[in-house]
């Protein structure tokens, strides 16, 4: 009765902690396009300044490094870093949106900015999951559940009992 129950009580709470990663991933992509808006607006600005002086962004950030003047010479590597903000994070968010269901959760690892994630969790809303991934996370998490507690727990005590039974059935016949 007690394990049946405890099976139960993990079904649900897998199924609930899992499910909780497409919302996990949606609340991070709206947040990861906010920046990604933010960082396009500013290189778009730099890019303005280069066509106004004739040159491509390029152009002006190598201008910009050469100078003599340190502050100057900085101002170029600030528009260099800009750049690739905007290009990894426009590379960040493609990949997450064109992910697979399953293949959704190492995309994120292997493109997660830390930043925006630690940002993500701290305003992190759960949601009730009604979409078919969502159903998916749920059951997986089920199966999870149970797996790390048979696995974990059931297996190794059913385990230990019948060396300890073996052991005084042992006992008894010497």
């Amino acid at each position: 009765m007690g394990e049946t129950l405890l099976d139960r009580v993990l079904c649900v709470a897998g199924a609930i902690t899992l499910s909780q990663a497409p919302e996990f991933f949606q609340q991070y992509l709206q947040r990861l396009g906010g920046h990604l808006d933010e960082a396009r607006r500013v290189l778009a600005r730099f890019e303005a300044v280069a066509r106004e002086s004739g040159l491509t962004l390029t152009q002006l950030i190598e201008t910009t490094r050469s100078e003599a003047s340190a502050p100057v010479a900085k101002l170029g590597g600030v528009m260099a870093e800009a750049q690739a903000r905007a290009q990894s994070l426009a590379e960040a968010e493609a990949a997450l949106r064109d992910a697979g269901m399953w293949s959704r959760p190492w995309v994120f690892l292997r493109h997660a900015d830390s930043e925006i994630a630690r940002g993500t969790w701290a305003v992190f809303k759960p949601a009730v999951p009604v979409t078919a991934e969502g159903f998916c996370y749920a059951a997986a998490g089920m199966l999870l559940a149970l797996g790390l507690y048979h696995l974990g727990v059931v297996w190794p005590c059913k385990t230990w009992s019948a060396r300890r039974a073996a052991r005084k059935a042992a006992a008894v016949k010497a």
